[in-house]
């Protein structure tokens, strides 16, 4: 059993807003005419499309292929028709677009034939296979690769199981763990098989109760190893390096990762997904979404991938003062410009904001150096210090002070008595400096091909003057054994251009003999200028006083 609870650096204590969606049961969204599956799942990979326009699919059928190591594969949610492959806006503050494939819905919802997977005899490479063929990602918002996240087998202690869910607003996991607990657990036990886990720890924010008691209830009959352990309520407990500090007392240093000290982390419906696609073989084809705010009917939502959010809001059927949308939670969303953006596997929660519920943020101000960032951040950053040289374009100064280890929680913006937009400032640096690597990367690949031309082009010279060499060589040698070997270089050039020749009079003499149907060779000569006369000069004519009226 755990002995105590450590804390972690930071944080905060936002009002949570949960009991506004948490009170209802999940709901099935209905099946929408239109479903815009996304090939790309996650910033590092995009899948492959294997299906072309007209043609007809089933539910779970496979649609995208996995390309490389960090790929996953995408499936149809629905039986349809393709109607479209092409570029469709996705859930970015940028309004980027991703290439999509589109499928009319026939409300028929037939699905291809699903089985069981028997993990237990099947080799662990082919189960991780399998995983990453049924689409398993991580469900809590990064969609990072399941069958990645699993690694080797070896060197993991501790399986901590992540149902927090401190970000305001959503309850998605809250709802999960309180009708599901029984296929979350499953799932993670069948996690910690694959990882080999010794120990699983479920950390759950202490304001769910009902989700804990849940959780708890089914850890009995399932294995009573499994621990549910409440946690205290601050933001971002959620955070992989915060809730592993919580719960077993380890510090995650900068850059390095969990699995290097024995520790992985999972999210709860990650966990449920695993589940499904082990025991059914199912695919994920559907995700839990939270619709909440400034709406009337807030609740969680079962929704297919690639559901528009026009088509799910009237479920929640938003208020008219409604100023704008925010995909994902008030401290790390995003404001949607597009709301034909479809719902991906990291897409957990969509908040309609009003004046009333988000007011408009007052004017930037100079920065003060009160440290009150600092204070609040969790990885135990100096985000005044990253503020200044990401404004300034200093982005190396920026990287020395651990730019990237920034979870981008929002938690330095929701203190900061100056109403500076941080993390926006953060992002920015970090999208600048990925910018500038890849440059970097293609004029270095660039410059390799152009050395490896120029160094394939002295090759091929070098094996040509070699077999010029060699083939003098060799004649010099024939001559030799005939006795005509000349005394010095310059009879021996003379004898190879003299054998040259006589190649060449050879080769002529054998050629056909040309035919009287043949062209016959134009003389050389006839192409020469020749030089008019005064006479001929003279009776010239210009052409257009000749020509015929057509």
């Amino acid at each position: 059993m755990i002995k105590r609870l450590f804390n972690f650096q930071g944080g905060i204590k936002p009002d949570s807003h949960k009991n506004e969606s948490a009170g209802v049961p999940i709901r099935p969204a209905p099946l929408p005419a239109r479903l815009t599956v996304p090939l790309r799942q996650n910033a590092r990979s995009v899948a492959r499309c294997i299906v072309e326009p007209g043609q007809h699919v089933l539910k779970g059928q496979r649609i995208g292929e996995a390309q490389d190591f960090l790929g996953t594969a995408v499936h149809a949610p629905s039986s349809g028709t393709v109607i479209e492959i092409a570029d469709h806006p996705m859930a970015h503050a940028s309004g980027l677009t991703t290439r999509c494939i589109v499928i009319e819905t026939d409300g028929d919802d037939r699905a291809v034939p699903m089985a069981p997977f028997d993990y237990a005899n099947t080799d662990r490479l082919t189960t991780l296979g399998y995983l990453r063929d049924c689409g398993v990602v991580g469900m809590g918002g990064a969609a990072f690769p399941s069958h990645v996240k699993l690694g080797s087998g070896t060197g993991i202690d501790t399986l901590v199981l992540n149902g927090a869910e401190c970000e305001p607003w959503i309850t998605c996991d809250d709802r999960l763990m309180r009708e599901r607990a029984d296929a979350i657990l499953r799932g993670a036990k069948i996690l910690r098989e694959l990882i080999g886990a010794r120990h699983t720890l479920a950390g759950i924010e202490d304001n769910k109760p009902e989700a804990i008691a849940a959780m708890q209830e089914a850890a009995k009959g399932i294995d009573p190893a499994i621990q549910i352990v409440p946690v205290p309520t601050r933001y971002p407990a959620g955070g992989e390096k915060q809730l592993i500090r919580v719960l077993t007392g380890i510090e995650i240093p900068q850059g390095k990762l969990g699995s290097a000290y024995g520790v992985q982390c999972f999210n709860v419906g990650t966990a449920h997904a695993v589940y499904r696609a082990i025991t059914f073989g199912e695919p994920v084809l559907s995700r839990v979404v939270t619709l909440t705010g400034n709406v009337e009917h807030p609740g969680n939502f079962d929704t297919l991938i690639g559901t528009h959010v026009d088509a799910l809001l009237p479920l929640a059927a938003p208020q008219a003062d409604t100023d704008r949308y925010i995909l994902g939670g008030p401290m790390m969303g995003l404001a949607l410009t597009d709301l034909s953006v479809p719902i991906a596997k990291g897409s957990n929660c969509i908040i309609a904001s009003s004046p009333a519920l988000f007011p408009p943020a007052p004017p930037e101000r100079p920065c003060i150096r009160c440290t009150a960032c600092a204070s609040a951040c969790p990885a135990g950053l100096q985000p005044f210090e990253l503020y200044w040289y990401s404004r300034s374009r200093n982005f190396g100064k920026a990287q020395e002070y651990k730019l990237f280890d920034c979870i981008e929680c929002g938690s330095c913006a929701f203190v900061c008595p100056s109403h500076i937009p941080l993390v926006d400032y953060y992002r920015y640096a970090k999208s600048e400096i990925w910018a500038r690597e890849r440059d970097t990367k293609a004029s270095s690949e660039a410059r390799e091909r152009f050395e490896f031309r120029n160094y394939r082009q002295e090759r091929e010279k070098a094996e040509k003057a070699a077999r010029l060499a060699a083939k003098a060589a060799e004649t010099k040698a024939k001559m030799a054994q005939e006795g005509s070997a000349p005394e010095n270089a310059d009879d021996a050039k003379k004898a190879l251009i003299a054998a040259a020749m006589e190649r060449a009079r050879q080769q002529k003499a054998a050629a056909p003999a040309v035919t009287g149907n043949d062209t016959p060779v134009p003389d050389p000569t006839a192409a020469l200028p020749v030089k008019p006369t005064e006479d001929a000069a003279a009776s010239t004519t210009p052409p257009d006083q000749h020509a015929q009226p057509r």
